[in-house]
């Protein structure tokens, strides 16, 4: 039976319940139900004090207060109002009548509510508590002698005392056979309680999930990433276990912050604390900012909510010295400057052993030098991966419908892999009408959405100055696959600190340059660049500072309304459309540096064209001659591919900043310019010149020239003797000259030369003077019909041959006798593989091979040793000012079809000997290893 006072309070606990599931709350994380003589001086305040660190609310009821049999409504409450219970079973907790109670109301919870509870068996075994036997059994049942002898002197059934039946009920006690059956931690002896508490602290937490962030409703691509990071940070664990920072790089919503939450969750409880500071950029600029920044820290990790830090420099030390002994990790998200690093992790000796530091940035430099250990840049994501985000946004599942599949991948191919674009996009499109979606498509390819626009110009913003700016919006709107040398060249022309700048804008991930050194941007900065400069005029293209769409340009050369204001300008038509403008259209274009023109012709006054043009590039230009008023004394470049012209002017102007002059494809150009009017050229590019037959003396004054290139000049049967005076001279391109059928001995004098190309040519013979050359990394000479030894000197051959006939492979040579020569005879791989022992003293090596397949397999072995030596020779030069000291080899290509005696077949014959320079060593493994894929 019930009394009225039991049901009363029972009502109550019932309402409590009702209450508690209505409003889905709860005051506490944890209950800890424990018998204090037991437990409370070591087990269970270390378990408390664990919890309290990570910020978890334990309610530990008071053990020094002085109980009575029964608990109170308020412990009662306390229970009720936990989301965990943990019951530390001990010899005596069931001697307390007190435990039980708790224990009843704890099942009751579990049953009702969904409790969680968490059983721990310290000193105990399981069964047990099941079967109250043992010291355990012994202890229940001085409690039962305890009550019976109570209840014979109250005159009192049981059952009012306990709410539980009668004494014999009570030798069958249910809830504790129902807790001893839960999972749970088992300690039974003190060196495993650490272990144990750290066990318990990990699950409760993870059963808690109150300290894990919120990654994203649809973790696309996520976890293999998250994986790849997990690697690199424990990578050094096996070996030192030092503190280790690591570097995530990557343009703005690229996924770095989502990367860094998920790892923070998937990792983060391994660590005797975490944190993760997040948009550090934004909160640094706050009021206190930097201080709020440090003081989070300290209490995430140390969970101390009182120290308050009085400055930037007093927050260093203590940051320092409370860190120094914990194993933490740490997630600086959005970091911008060094400050802010020198701030919130000053060095490595700010933390413990066995910590790990990520940083996540969109500028490089931060990175940069030992500031970190690894740096790991984000990747775009693939295009499955981009249609399966892009799909969960826009349709809510995982593939987009079949009517609007192809314009989902039309809407994925813009985003570029961009996780933030596909998630905007998405959204932005979700249940709307077909024709909504074209007419957003086709909007976007004029004005960015909005949101993207805003988050990728965070980047533009934070550049340090307008130079820089200026940079990135001339990229985005007109070097977008230009070679990076040519786009410094006339940057600087412009006054803008290219070389500073570009590496700049690659460091905040806003360019990229791929490996034939052209500039690359995301599609989506590039159109943020643009919206940049449209967004200045939005209504009137003319008072823009940069023309680009068609549309635009064409509206503002017909209706001749160019402003001051326009320093850019590009209208690249077809063929086929051709337009005809005046020249009164640039009149007031009076800032105009850069023009771009393709597909257009120009009449008029030439003069109306600015004074002030850095750039000229005109693609199919019209004219015979470059006007003679047209004032040619700023520019920096001059590009007029496939152009008609015949001279390149009637009258010479002096181009004293003339860098760059490329008239490729000019099928009527006869003669080369006057080169003394441009002192100061540095490349020199006339490809593909057919009736091009003579070249100027005067190219003998350009003393600064780097490259020269006349590829597929077919007309051109000789160079003046003065081209051998160009000691600037690094790259020399003869290929396909087919009437050039010598070199001159005065090649030694072209002293700074590293790469000569000659292919199809008439050239038979190098001159013997290359042997003196001490600059000389790279010779291709293919296509010649005949014999090795005919086309390079026989001082050459024998140098490249061994002297005699000895036994070993290894030959020693006479001039030097530290080095020696290695002759592989054919079918000999064993001895080839041996070579790389003798690497360092190898002065030529000659392979002989009676196939293809075993050349090419010969020369992967051979480059592979050889690129491998001197890289590694290069690296341990790389921190002094000077070269490697050793004598500088010359690298021979020679790929010719050569008849070999006895022989039926033909091959390619491969003539090699090492260079100083790495990257000439890896130049030439490409191009053999490609030549017999």
């Amino acid at each position: 039976m019930v009394s009225s006072g039991d049901s009363s309070q029972h009502a109550q606990l019932i309402l409590g319940d009702e209450d508690s599931r209505k409003t889905g709350t709860r005051i506490h994380d944890v209950f800890l139900s424990f018998r204090g003589e037991d437990t409370h001086a070591c087990f269970t305040s270390h378990l408390y004090a664990s919890l309290q660190n990570l910020g978890i609310n334990v309610f530990k009821d008071d053990h020094s207060l002085q109980r009575g049999d029964h608990i109170s409504k308020s412990l009662m409450q306390a229970i009720q109002d936990s989301q965990i219970s943990v019951i530390v079973f001990s010899t005596n907790y069931a001697e307390s009548q007190w435990c039980l109670e708790e224990l009843v109301e704890i099942m009751k919870c579990r049953r009702i509510q969904g409790q969680v509870v968490l059983p721990v068996f310290y000193g105990v075994d399981p069964s047990e508590v099941r079967n109250q036997t043992g010291e355990f059994g012994k202890a229940f049942q001085s409690l039962l002698k305890r009550i019976s002898k109570k209840e014979e002197e109250d005159d009192e059934s049981l059952d009012l005392k306990l709410g539980l039946g009668s004494v014999n009920s009570l030798r069958e006690y249910p809830e504790l056979r129902e807790a001893a059956n839960l999972a749970g931690v088992v300690v039974l002896n003190a060196r495993n309680e650490s272990e144990a508490i750290k066990d318990i602290v990990k699950n409760i937490t993870r059963l808690l999930d109150k300290t894990d962030l919120f990654v994203a409703n649809n973790p696309v691509g996520v976890e293999s990433r998250v994986q790849d990071m997990i690697k690199l940070l424990e990578q050094d664990i096996q070996q030192s276990n030092d503190v280790f920072l690591l570097g995530m790089w990557g343009m703005g919503g690229v996924g770095k912050t989502t990367i860094g939450k998920a790892i923070y969750n998937k990792i983060g409880r391994d660590f005797d604390g975490r944190s993760f500071l997040a948009n550090i950029r934004e909160v640094w600029e706050e009021k206190a900012g930097q201080v709020n920044l440090q003081e989070q820290l300290l209490s995430d990790i140390c969970k101390d909510t009182t120290t308050k830090i009085q400055s930037i420099e007093n927050g260093k030390i203590i940051l320092k010295d409370r860190l120094c002994h914990k194993r933490v990790l740490i997630v600086l998200d959005d970091v911008n400057t060094l400050d802010q690093l020198n701030v919130l992790c000053g060095s490595h000796h700010w933390f413990g052993l066995g910590s790990r530091i990520i940083i996540t940035t969109r500028d490089r430099y931060i990175l940069r030098g030992s500031r970190v250990n690894l740096i790991y840049e984000m990747k775009h994501m693939d295009d499955s991966e981009s249609i399966e985000l892009f799909s969960w946004h826009a349709f809510k599942q995982a593939s987009p419908t079949k009517d609007l599949a192809g314009i989902s991948r039309n809407v994925v191919e813009y985003s570029g892999g961009l996780p933030l674009a596909l998630e905007v996009l998405g959204s932005y499109l979700f249940d709307r009408e077909v024709a909504e979606w074209y007419s957003a498509l086709e909007k976007l390819k004029r004005i960015p959405n909005n949101q993207v626009q805003k988050k990728l110009k965070i980047s533009y913003d934070g550049l340090n100055d307008d130079a820089e700016k200026e940079i990135f919006l001339d990229i985005a709107c007109f070097f977008i696959g230009i070679d990076r040398n040519d786009a410094t060249l006339i940057l600087n022309g412009c006054g803008l600190y290219a070389e500073i700048g570009i590496s700049i804008l690659v460091e905040r991930s806003l360019v990229t340059v791929d490996d034939k050194n052209r500039l690359r941007m995301h599609d989506l900065l590039r159109d943020m660049g643009r919206e940049v400069v449209r967004e200045k005029s939005p209504e009137d293209p003319e008072a823009r500072s940069r023309l680009w769409l068609h549309d635009d340009v064409l509206d503002v050369l017909s209706d001749q309304s160019g402003t001051k204001a326009i320093k850019g300008l590009a209208l690249k038509l077809p063929r086929v459309d051709a337009k005809c403008f005046s020249t009164k259209a640039f009149k007031k274009m009076k800032r105009l540096k850069l023009l771009l023109l393709a597909g257009v012709k120009l009449d008029g006054n030439f003069e109306c064209l600015s004074r002030n043009l850095r750039w000229l590039s005109w693609n199919e230009f019209p004219l015979t001659h470059i006007p003679t008023n047209l004032f040619l004394g700023n520019l920096v470049s001059i590009e007029l591919e496939n152009s008609n012209v015949k001279l390149m002017w009637k009258e010479a102007q002096r181009m004293e900043h003339l860098k760059i002059l490329n008239l490729s494809h000019s099928h009527c150009l006869t003669h080369t310019p006057d080169f003394s009017y441009m002192p100061n050229l540095e490349k020199l590019v006339l490809k593909d010149c057919p009736m091009l037959s003579e070249v100027s003396p005067s190219i003998g004054h350009l003393n600064k020239i780097l490259l020269i290139n006349f590829k597929d000049c077919i007309n051109l049967s000789s160079l003046p003797r003065s081209i051998y005076k160009l000691k600037s001279l690094k790259t020399l391109i003869l290929s396909g000259c087919k009437k050039l059928d010598k070199l001159e001995e005065d090649l030694e004098q072209l002293e700074s030369l590293t790469t000569l190309l000659a292919n199809d040519t008439a050239i038979t013979r190098v001159p013997f003077s290359i042997v003196s050359s001490k600059s000389i990394g790279y010779i291709s000479l293919c296509g010649y019909e005949g014999f090795s030894r005919d086309v390079f000197p026989s001082i050459i051959w024998s140098w490249m041959s061994p002297t005699n006939n000895l036994r070993s492979p290894f030959q020693t040579s006479a001039a030097m006798s530290s080095l020696v020569s290695f002759d592989v005879p054919s079918s000999s791989f064993n001895e080839l593989s041996s070579f790389s022992d003798h690497l360092p003293r190898l002065r030529s090596l000659r392979v002989d091979c009676n196939s293809v397949d075993q050349l090419s397999l010969d020369a992967k072995t051979i480059l592979n040793a050889l690129y491998a030596t001197v890289s590694k020779e290069f690296e341990s030069t790389a921190t002094t000012s000077h070269a490697p000291d050793m004598k500088t080899f010359t690298l021979i290509q020679r790929c010719s079809e050569v008849h070999v005696s006895g022989s039926q077949h033909s091959f390619k014959s491969l003539l090699i000997q090492m260079g100083m320079n790495c990257q000439v060593t890896n130049i030439l493994k490409e191009k053999i290893l490609q030549m017999h894929k």
